[in-house]
């Protein structure tokens, strides 16, 4: 392998000669093995758009050449429309703030630029990845403002992909909605529900998490760039902030707007955390879901068997035949990680220090993983569980009679002394509510079937 010299404020450092990035990428890809991951593809997409906004920010205010400027934009183009991707190397969790990823980024694009110019790669002294790349920023405020949009461009695919849950869990519902059961409080026998209805409630859980998630995400659209170093706007030119914020707004398609009080954009994650929270929150309620069609389904023989479900594949190595439900199962573990993540964005958002939290990396590595599982899983979960679930009627029907607990439906007219004595006679016999019920002549069939039949 050959190698270049690139050089830094701290001095020379040896580079595969056909790479991108300098001399802090350099550096920092060998102190940052956390994750083994390289970074997100909306994080570098955002980072380049970013990027190529504040260089056109910097030409209208003739902050900077328009020839530097052009080679940026060029240079970013590029990397937009997928080239150089694989230069992009630093870790997804790396120095505090991601000054690591926004050196890689600078250099970069720095680099890619310099080809524009018919330059070396390393000549710097004709583009240089701070002076040029990174004027008028500080990874103070343009991690902060890389997080808002690559949260926002994740939530673009997640929340189509909770739809597709509460369409799944609808249809459902209404298939389901003549289908008749035993409730269960306490896990033990209730009064009667439908299995539809159960469904409904479903629907609306998961209705009442999106749209927090929706409102959640409009805070992410106030974004910090144009703060620089504290919130004060140091070393950028009059007007830059409004045009670098609308350019990004344009090519990221997002509606973004100056957050009004700078400092806090940089102290506070507030905006991040909340989001998170509902995130939590939608995990919360999926997983509650997850685990009552797992127990439904639970048997065949020896479970309550309520509800078929579809087999995906093999439910065992051992057990031929054995259906389990697996991607209930893989659903739990993703809201479990979700959970986790959120009180990883927690301790990171009440982890900062005054004019600014450091913890940016880590918090955006759990939130778009929080997004990626779920847009990638629902669909999955929806199309392959949900909606291939089957009502045992006959099971649900069966249950309904044999519960000694519906003699509740009866107290109003025997008396709740009565009916307890009822409820007691059944378990010790054996005998339904119902055949001690006529047998006794407290009430005829069909004035029964008119309760609960």
């Amino acid at each position: 392998m050959k190698f270049r010299m690139d050089e830094d404020s701290l001095g020379k450092v040896k580079i595969p000669a056909d790479a991108y990035y300098g001399a802090f990428t350099g550096r920092a890809i060998k102190q940052y093995h956390v994750t083994g991951n390289k970074s997100h593809e909306n994080l570098i997409k955002s980072f380049v758009m970013i990027k190529r906004s504040a260089a056109v920010a910097n030409m209208k205010t003739k902050a900077m050449d328009t020839k530097r400027g052009k080679a940026i934009v060029s240079a970013c183009d590029k990397i937009l429309a997928g080239k150089y991707v694989d230069q992009f190397v630093v870790d997804m969790i790396n120095s505090g703030a991601g000054t690591a990823f926004n050196m890689n980024s600078n250099e970069v694009i720095s680099n890619v630029a310099l080809e524009v110019l018919h330059k070396k790669k390393g000549q710097y002294q004709f583009l240089h990845p701070n002076d040029h790349v990174n004027m008028s920023q500080s990874s103070n405020d343009t991690y902060p403002t890389a997080m808002h949009v690559a949260i926002l461009m994740n939530l673009k695919e997640t929340i189509p992909a909770i739809e597709i849950l509460i369409k799944s869990l609808s249809k459902k519902a209404k298939q389901f909605s003549t289908f008749k059961k035993i409730g269960r409080t306490h896990l033990m026998d209730a009064l009667p529900v439908t299995l539809g209805s159960e469904f409904t409630a479903y629907v609306t859980s998961i209705t009442k998490a999106k749209n927090e998630i929706i409102s959640a995400q409009k805070e992410l659209q106030n974004v910090a760039l144009g703060g620089t170093a504290v919130g004060s706007g140091a070393n950028t030119p009059k007007g830059y902030r409004k045009i670098a914020i609308s350019e990004l707004g344009k090519i990221a398609k997002l509606s973004l707007t100056p957050e009004k009080d700078m400092q806090h954009a940089l102290q506070s994650k507030f905006a991040v955390a909340n989001l998170s929270s509902t995130l939590r929150n939608l995990a919360i309620e999926i997983g509650k879901i997850a685990n009552d069609i797992r127990l439904m389904a639970s048997g065949p023989i020896a479970g309550l068997a309520e509800l078929g479900i579809p087999a995906v594949h093999a439910g065992s190595s051992i057990m031929p035949g054995k259906v389990n439900p697996s991607l209930a199962e893989c659903m739990n573990m993703i809201c479990f990680n979700i959970i986790g993540n959120d009180t990883s964005v927690s301790c990171a958002a009440q982890g900062g220090q005054f004019e600014l939290n450091v913890m940016l990396p880590g918090m955006l590595k759990c939130m778009l993983e929080s997004t990626d599982m779920l847009k990638n899983f629902l669909p999955i979960f929806s199309a392959n569980l949900i909606d291939g679930l089957t009502a045992n009627k006959d099971k649900l029907r069966e249950d309904i009679e044999n519960s000694p607990v519906i003699v509740t439906l009866l107290t109003p007219k025997i008396g709740y002394l009565k009916s307890a004595e009822l409820f007691k006679e059944s378990l010790k016999t054996g005998k339904t509510i119902r055949e001690l019920v006529v047998s006794k002549k407290l009430m005829s069939n069909k004035e029964i079937d008119s309760l609960f039949g």
